[in-house]
């Protein structure tokens, strides 16, 4: 299953190219469009660093876009299975029923990472300069590693529970935005209080603060233990949810 899901890369490069081309336009577009402006606006820092200083900021939170931008194309190829019948094949043969939907969440995780891996050097180009040693750097592999297998895991769910393959297609854009009504592009403390308490306890901000602090070597806090805690937790949902569905269809 994981092999079938790969393959879907390569014979659909029209998607894998736009899951992974569109953090890189973003990160363009942040950083030379509107770094100067933003980064004069982070705690000490002076017009004339903006866009420097502005490069480093914005790096985990274009990290953590990317892989919330794969969940729509996994929703995409569920849906399809879900509707073309290739889905209720599967569940005649004598194989996993957890395994159908393991591929997918695989498959999607590894393009995540090849997607994570293309902007952080299109990064590395424009200016952003880590300082993370190697167990840092290890660690933050790790952790972007299981934040895409977690997200993987809500998008089947998203997937399987649409109605039309339109519909899966855009209901993950919801994950798109959460990277921006966090800590992603600006800090939280510039937000609105109304805003502040959504966006400081979505899951995203501590995957990004945790990012950036394994990456900068900056004191991340207890936002490690967060996104260690919203990975489980959605792992878990998206693997319940995805299941429930899958068994529900299969005794039809």
């Amino acid at each position: 299953m994981l092999r079938r899901n790969l393959l879907h890369m390569v014979r659909y490069p029209g998607l894998t190219v736009f899951v992974i081309g569109a953090p890189v336009v973003f990160l363009l577009l942040f950083v030379f469009v509107f770094g100067g402006a933003l980064g004069a606006g982070l705690p000490g820092v002076d017009s004339a660093g903006g866009r420097t200083a502005y490069v480093t900021y914005v790096v985990p939170g274009i990290l953590a876009m990317t892989i919330a931008g794969t969940a729509g194309g996994i929703a995409t190829t569920v849906a399809m299975d879900m509707t073309e019948g290739i889905t209720a094949r599967f569940r005649t043969m004598a194989i996993s029923r957890a395994s159908v939907l393991a591929g997918h969440v695989l498959g999607n995780t590894v393009q995540a990472i090849i997607g994570v891996v293309v902007v952080l050097g299109v990064a590395l180009l424009v200016g952003f300069r880590p300082s993370a040693g190697p167990v840092d750097a290890l660690a933050a592999a790790g952790l972007i590693a299981a934040i895409a297998f977690a997200v993987s895991w809500l998008a089947v769910a998203m997937g399987m529970a649409a109605k039309s393959v339109e519909t899966a297609s855009n209901t993950p854009m919801l994950l798109l935005l959460l990277p921006f009504l966090g800590s992603g592009f600006v800090p939280t403390d510039t937000m609105p209080t109304w805003l502040q308490w959504f966006a400081q306890y979505q899951p995203f901000t501590p995957f990004v603060e945790t990012i950036r602090g394994l990456l900068l070597g900056t004191d991340a806090g207890w936002n490690p233990a967060l996104a260690l805690g919203w990975c489980v937790v959605i792992t878990a949902v998206g693997y319940a949810w995805s299941m429930a569905i899958y068994e529900r269809r299969s005794v039809r």
